[in-house]
Order: structure tokens, then sequence, then C-alpha cells
């Protein structure tokens, strides 16, 4: 450390003495780079971001999130074993049950400092001191506002009024723990110079943290990170204590802002697992932890953060507090490693680092994925034929299985492994197409409707038509293809399952006919059950007429 300090030293003196332009840009990065890889704040190094997690607290406010008690300690214990610094439990005065839920997870939870939440005010504070008592890491954040508005709408109190209460209440909290934190409302709308003399105060009352929220998410990355800067700047004492962020989503900012409050010497984030919160939402956890993760290049600092359990809580909190995560969120949505477009998987399968910044491993997940769509590629799809076991596929069957996929995904969303088994099942026990299906077209309903079915036909004669009533759209589809088959057809058995899941799932039918004494097996898959259906009958045509079938009298 001394020799790079001398360094250091040594390049300023020349820098100096040659009377370059830059000087006092030079001295503003060295003195940087000094100051944060020398200075501790509170025996943490200052290149080390502490993670606040306020899922518990300031999460749970959403509209229409409630979590019990039980689910608040499974939260609590999967935030301890993500590795977060700091979790926000809850707000003891706002009620009973708050009160017992904090109360437990201090007393149950291990490894990170267990946070309650209080107004300045001294019945808040003492409630939130008796609920940390027993963590054996207690921190108690109390809160005020500085914004003008706030001030004259919310508390009715002048500034210097305060300014006095903030000093009273913090020294207050600090009688009954050593960690505090101190936070008020609305800075990004406040008052600059009123900012300052606040975290002024809360300092020489005895916070260990500032908090210097955006409240409504007002600001821009650019504005808040020069907030940050001037805080610096402007009240000296600031560099020995934990400046933090805490950023709300209401106009989609609330990592960006956060960032850019770390770039400008913040060492604490306040977030939230899947960013929920208030009105639009909090800054969310996972994506400001693998930003800091995967650009360490870019921002040079350090998480204490386990990032392999990132994913794991994502999907504990969706499912307590029934807020599905989107498809296209960042980290942990269903689609953040899945690759469908044909240019992106190819690249992919070449390389992970074409089109990923990195490993879904990383964060939890099983490895990236490539879906099977209408936009997937003929090399990815030649891959999963290859994952499924099917490995002596020729150019031709490739490029016969592929036309078929390509016409199955434009009818689904998502191709599943399960649809291309039976596809490619289906396409290699097919035989020469005497009989094709040109058009099918049925009508079915209640209210005295009788179900009716057209069935255009390619037959060997060449193309024929026939309508024919029935049962059901099924029923009244086989009706008319007996009419154009040249055998006799009895149907024996009909089977139906589904392939996959959802709405859009594969419908495979086998059936079992009889014609003179042949018994002949026909099946087919498809999206609608009916076409699968006329499908798997036109199979069997097909089957008699190549004279595939077995005796009856042999079975």
């Amino acid at each position: 450390m001394l020799e790079q300090i001398g360094e250091r030293i040594l390049i300023l003196s020349i820098v100096m003495c040659v009377g370059l332009p830059i000087i006092n840009d030079f001295q503003a990065l060295f003195l940087l780079d000094f100051q944060e890889t020398n200075s501790y704040r509170n025996g943490v190094k200052m290149s080390y971001v502490k993670i606040f997690d306020t899922t518990l607290r300031d999460g749970e406010q959403a509209p229409g999130i409630a979590l019990n008690p039980n689910q608040k300690l499974e939260i609590a214990h999967a935030l301890a074993n993500l590795g977060v610094d700091i979790i926000e439990a809850g707000f003891p005065i706002a009620s009973r049950g708050d009160f017992d839920c904090v109360y437990q997870i201090a007393r149950e939870v291990k490894g990170p400092v267990i946070c309650a939440l209080a107004r300045t005010d001294k019945k808040d504070i003492e409630r939130a001191a008796e609920a940390i008592r027993t963590a054996k890491k207690a921190r108690i954040h109390t809160f005020t506002s500085a914004s003008k508005v706030h001030l004259d709408f919310i508390l009715k109190m002048s500034e210097q009024e305060v300014l006095e209460q903030t000093d009273e209440m913090v020294r207050y909290a600090k009688s009954f723990v050593d960690d505090v934190e101190f936070s008020a409302q609305d800075c990004m709308r406040a008052d600059p110079e009123f900012v300052y003399q606040l975290v002024r105060m809360a300092i020489a009352a005895g916070a260990t943290t500032v908090n210097i929220p955006d409240t409504t998410g007002y600001g821009t990355p650019i504005e808040y990170g020069a907030l940050i800067k001037s805080i610096f700047d402007n009240v000296p004492e600031a560099h020995d204590i934990t400046i933090s962020t805490h950023c709300h989503d209401d106009l989609g900012l609330a990592v960006a802002n956060s960032l850019a409050a770390v770039e400008n010497g913040a060492r604490q984030i306040e977030c939230t697992i899947n960013g929920i919160g208030e009105r639009a939402g909090n800054t969310s956890l996972e994506e400001s932890v693998m930003a800091l993760y995967t650009r360490k290049d870019y921002y040079g600092l350090e998480l204490g953060i386990n990032t392999r359990e990132l994913y794991f809580s994502s999907q504990l909190v969706a499912r307590h507090t029934g807020v599905e995560v989107p498809p296209n969120k960042a980290i942990v949505g269903d689609n953040a490693f899945a690759h469908e477009a044909g240019i992106h998987q190819d690249g992919v399968l070449k390389n992970k680092d074409t089109y990923e910044i990195m490993n879904a491993e990383i964060v939890g997940r099983e490895a990236g994925v490539l879906v099977m769509g209408k936009h997937s590629g003929r090399n990815a799809f030649r891959k999963r034929l290859t994952e499924l076991g099917y490995t002596d596929v020729d150019d031709k069957s490739l490029n016969a299985f592929f036309r078929q996929f390509k016409d199955l995904a434009d009818l689904k969303q998502r191709v599943s492994d399960d649809d291309i088994i039976s596809l490619v099942d289906t396409e290699t026990t097919k035989i020469e197409e005497l009989y094709r299906l040109e058009h099918i077209q049925f009508q079915s309903g209640t209210g005295g409707m009788t179900p009716s079915a057209l069935i255009r036909l390619k037959t060997p004669e060449g193309i024929k038509e026939t309508t024919a009533l029935g049962s059901g759209p099924v029923d009244a589809s086989f009706n008319a293809l007996k009419k154009l088959s040249p055998m006799p057809i009895e149907v024996e058995s009909y089977d139906l399952r589904a392939i996959g899941s959802g709405t859009d799932a594969l419908g495979e039918v086998s059936i079992r006919v009889k014609s003179n004494n042949q018994i002949v097996h026909g099946q087919a898959a498809s999206t609608d059950v009916v076409h699968s259906s006329v499908l798997a009958f036109v199979d069997v045509l097909n089957r008699l007429a190549a004279g595939i079938g077995k005796n009856r009298k042999a079975v």
C-alpha cells in the first residue's frame, strides 16, 4: 500500500512540475482513489456496498400484499441465506402483529442486522427498541421529512422544528442501540440546503447511517447522483458515516438512481426482492446486485450477497405475496436467460458470451435455455433433437421435421420437448400420403344445433368433398370421412391425451379401426382436437391403402 501511495505521489509531482492543464482533474482522481482505497466507515471498507432489504416493511406496503407471520419469517431466513446486510423487518408501532413479527425475526434470524422502523417520536422509538432487543445486531431506523410539501401538509412543522426534533429523536434512539439510521423523506424535491442541515444534525446526534430517499421516484440518475455528491461536498462529516440510497420506481429509474448514488459515494442500497413496494415499487434488489456484480469492472465495489440464492428468494416472495414476476423481468423473469430468435440461438450455441453477459447459474437458475418457437433456427432445432436422443437424423429428415416444427410453432407460443418428440415419432411412422386432408370445417353448439362437418380430401381419384352430421364435431368429421373412404370403416377405440400443458397443448389422438378383417391403428397430433382426430383417421386411410394392418383372426 505504501509503495502504491509513493508511486502516485511521484506521478502527481511530475504532473505538477510539467504544469499540465489536466492537473485539477488528476488531483481529484488521485484523492478519490486514495480515499476509496484506504478509508473505512463503521469497520466496513469503503469499497463495500451494504444491501438493506426492506421487502418485509416497504415491500409489504404494496396494495394487495398481506404476509402472515410464518411467511415473513420464512422470507427473513431466505434473506439471511442470501447474505443481505440489513433486514428491515417491519414497523413495530403500526400494529401488534407487526411488532410480534419483528420480535420473532430479531430472535430467530441470525446473520444480518435486524432493523425496525420508527418515526421521530419517542413512542415509536421505544416500540422499535423493544421489538429488536433480542437481536444480536440491532438497528433503529427513524425518519422524518425534508420537502416543503411534506412539512406543510404532513408534519405541519417548520424547518427549525424538524431539525430540533431530529436532534432529539436520533439521540433518543441512540440511547437504545449503537446502530441508528436516519431518513428524511422526499429529499429529491427538498431544498438541498435543508437536506445538508438535516444530514449534519443527524450525524452530530449519533446517526451511523443517513438515508437520502427519493420517496416519490421523482429524480433522474444525474440529479440524484449529484445530490449525493453535493452532500459529501457540503457536509464533510458525511465521509465518516454511511450514506444510503432509497429510491422508488415511479419513472422506472429506481435501480439507475441507486447506482448513480453509489457512483457518487453512497455505500448502502435500500431495496426489495422483485422491486415490490408502494405504487410502482422500490429499487429491485436482484437488479442492483447483479449490476454491481456483473459490472465490477466499472464499479469496482464489493458485495456480501450469495447471488445463487437470488432466484430462490424471488420465487419465494412471489409465491407468498401473490405478485407474479413478469416474464421479461431482468435477472429473475422467465425470459431473462431464454433465447428464441434464430440468430441469438445460433450465437449462443457457438459461444454463450455472444448474447449472455452473465450465466443463469450465478443467480441460482438453470442454464440459459433455447426456447423452441416460431423464431427458432435450424441449428437450435437440430441441437434440441440431439438432446432428446435423436442423434442419427440425416439432412433430409431434419428438413422434414423442421417444416413440421415451424408449422406447429405458428400455432403455439412455445413448442415443448414433448411436442417435438410427438412430431418426430409421428413423422417417422408416416407412409406415402395417398390420402391428404385439404380442408376441414365444422359447426357445433348448444340450443338445438346439430354438429356438422365438411371434409375436403385428396384421394388417388382426385379431390373429393362431403359433409355429414354427428353427435359432436369429431363424430361428424368421422362420418364424413367414412363417406369418402372406399373401404368400410368401423372405429373401435378412440384415445385422446394432452402433450404438454396449457390451453395450446398438443392433443394426440390414437384410433383403432376395423376394415373388413383388418385392424389398423392411426395416430396424429395437433393443437386442435378435431383436427388431430381427422388427421388420425386420414393416417388410417393411408395405412389401409398401403396394406398395413393386422388380420382380425390373428388378434
